[in-house]
């Protein structure tokens, strides 16, 4: 069964709150209006009966009530509802008054007179015809001390047919009005979903090819417009990432379409015609050469993959980065020795969180490229210094310098200032894009400083540890 859509489920459930919400507000309207209704019934009844109470204080006795019932009958009279009737203790079958066509049952009449007593009582009671009374009961003194029952009924009719009118107009509403809430409902819910049609729209054109589109947070939800902006977000990274892993194809492609090219171009001249067995040496010596080119491009790619795993951070230790610094001077002692370039180690001695091979592979490319440019007889250093967030790592060296237009695309991988003398100095144009992404996987930076001319600084940045 295929599920149902959002916005029929939401429809829906508001639909059904909506529907229980107005049937619980008529039944508690048709309850409240009920208790009112009663509520005025009592009030006036009760103010009636202080009339007719104050009417019987002026008879002398019960006779007299007999013989002039005028006064009593005024308290009654117009008062269609209203059934007055006055008993004589002693004679309980015959009432001395009655006025109104009211309730006519002997058996209630006789039921609230026994009920009646010096505080008035209310009871409610149905007679024969399915006619509701309210029926107030109370024992009155009149001059002659005597004490006699009255009971005032008012006939219900009227609230009845009230509340039934109430009934009637709801039944006859209440499906238009549900009908109502659920057309509100769906236009709501339709009206709010709007924004995942954009979703869609967007996702449907979002390609390896296209990746340009965003989605658009203006007049959108809060909770929407967060979701919109992580996909934004989301997108950028994907749309650099791709730009970058096609920008990096091309060239891996540029960097090894050169030597498989001399590898080609030497093995065919070379099996055009009959060789020396000098001549095959050369000629393998020379690929040799390129296929070494060809294994440290590859070695150094393998290690970027390795340096922009996270999976890396498990094995970060505490690290002394002047143990580190110097062990890779040691290494490279007898190279600098050649070139007639002195190393110096200097600074605080500071710890750092990382991977120890890690931080030697960066130190060691910054290292050497800076004996690769350093002239003779001049120093390179390097320097630490411990600050209160950050560990830093100098390399300097004297040399030409590196003008301002290539600094911020040192770290690239494949960039060469002079493409024509790194390559014959051996260089991949891979070491400072690993020097990148060490640093990055350490959560720290790499930047270069540089005027032609001067001296050129390198600089890793690693976070301070905590304590």
């Amino acid at each position: 069964m295929k599920p149902a859509s959002l916005s029929m489920r939401l429809g829906l459930t508001v639909s059904i709150l909506g529907a229980l919400l107005v049937v619980f507000l008529a039944i508690l309207a048709y309850f409240a209006l009920t208790h009112e209704l009663n509520a005025l019934s009592r009030n006036s009844l009760a103010q009636k009966m202080e009339q007719v109470e104050h009417s019987l204080s002026l008879y002398a006795d019960s006779a007299e009530i007999r013989s002039a019932p005028h006064i009593l009958l005024d308290q009654v009279m117009g008062h269609d509802n209203l059934t007055l009737t006055i008993y004589d203790r002693t004679n309980l079958r015959t009432p001395l008054l009655k006025s109104g066509s009211g309730m006519a049952d002997p058996r209630l009449e006789r039921k609230a007179v026994l009920a009646a007593n010096e505080q008035p009582g209310f009871s409610s009671s149905t007679d024969d015809q399915d006619k509701r009374y309210l029926t107030a009961s109370r024992l009155i003194r009149i001059k002659d001390g005597t004490r006699i029952p009255v009971l005032l009924s008012m006939d219900d009719a009227h609230n009845q047919a009230l509340l039934n009118a109430y009934l009637r107009s709801t039944l006859i509403a209440l499906p238009l009005l549900l009908i109502f809430i659920g057309l509100s409902a769906w236009a709501a819910v339709q009206r709010g979903l709007t924004p995942l049609r954009e979703f869609r729209k967007v996702a449907a054109m979002v390609s390896t090819q296209d990746l340009g589109h965003r989605l658009s947070v203006l007049d959108m939800p809060q909770e929407l417009s967060e979701l919109a902006r992580g996909i934004n977000f989301m997108l950028d990274r994907l749309d650099n990432g791709v730009q970058q892993l096609s920008q990096f194809s091309d060239d891996l492609a540029h960097e090894l379409r050169s030597p498989i090219n001399n590898l080609m171009g030497k093995a065919q001249v070379t099996l055009s015609r009959e060789r020396t067995t000098e001549e095959y040496k050369n000629v393998l010596v020379s690929c040799t050469e390129e296929l070494e080119r060809v294994a440290r491009i590859v070695s150094d790619m393998l290690f970027l993959a390795q340096a922009s795993n996270p999976a890396a951070l498990t094995s970060f230790e505490s690290v002394a980065l002047e143990e580190e610094a110097e062990k890779v001077a040691e290494l490279f002692s007898l190279s600098a020795q050649d070139k007639r370039i002195s190393l110096s180690v200097t600074g605080a001695s500071a710890r750092v969180r990382g991977d120890r091979l890690m931080i030697q592979r960066a130190i060691s490319n910054l290292l050497s490229n800076a004996l690769r440019h350093c002239p003779a007889g001049q120093t390179v250093s390097l320097h630490i210094e411990q600050e209160a967030t950050e560990v830093s790592l100098r390399v300097s060296n004297p040399g030409a310098g590196i003008e301002a237009q290539h600094l911020p695309h040192l770290f690239d991988r494949f960039y060469r200032v002079d493409s024509s003398r790194s390559r014959s100095q051996g260089s991949t144009g891979l070491g400072l894009a690993i020097v990148r992404s060490i640093m990055s996987l350490h959560q720290g930076v790499a930047e270069a400083k540089s005027l032609p001319g001067t001296v050129t600084v390198f600089r890793l940045g690693f976070p301070a540890p905590e304590e």
